[in-house]
């Protein structure tokens, strides 16, 4: 399994924000976990995905085999899935 990595750089325009902002985030001890080379600051992209996964907000919305966000979340789901009683 190849590791990809994105510099900082690629992060920014990824997320369209500035290099600033993720220079911030790392010095505030925020965003996703980084690697730093010999000086270089690199993201894997698993961990990209991972603080993109982290960071989605309201509810999902089954269709098929997709997960959709839409609206507010409901209470029921903030239950966890062992004690949901479902349908």
């Amino acid at each position: 399994m190849q590791v990809i990595h994105l510099g900082q750089k690629e992060l920014a325009e990824r997320w369209r924000m500035s290099e600033a902002t993720l220079e911030r985030w790392r010095s505030d001890r925020i965003g996703p976990v980084f690697l730093k080379i010999r000086g270089r600051v690199l993201y894997r992209h698993v961990d990209i995905e991972a603080f993109e996964v982290a960071s989605l907000k309201g509810t999902f919305v089954e269709h098929g085999n997709h997960a959709l966000l839409d609206g507010p979340m409901p209470t029921s789901a903030l239950v966890p899935p062992a004690q949901h009683t479902g349908i």
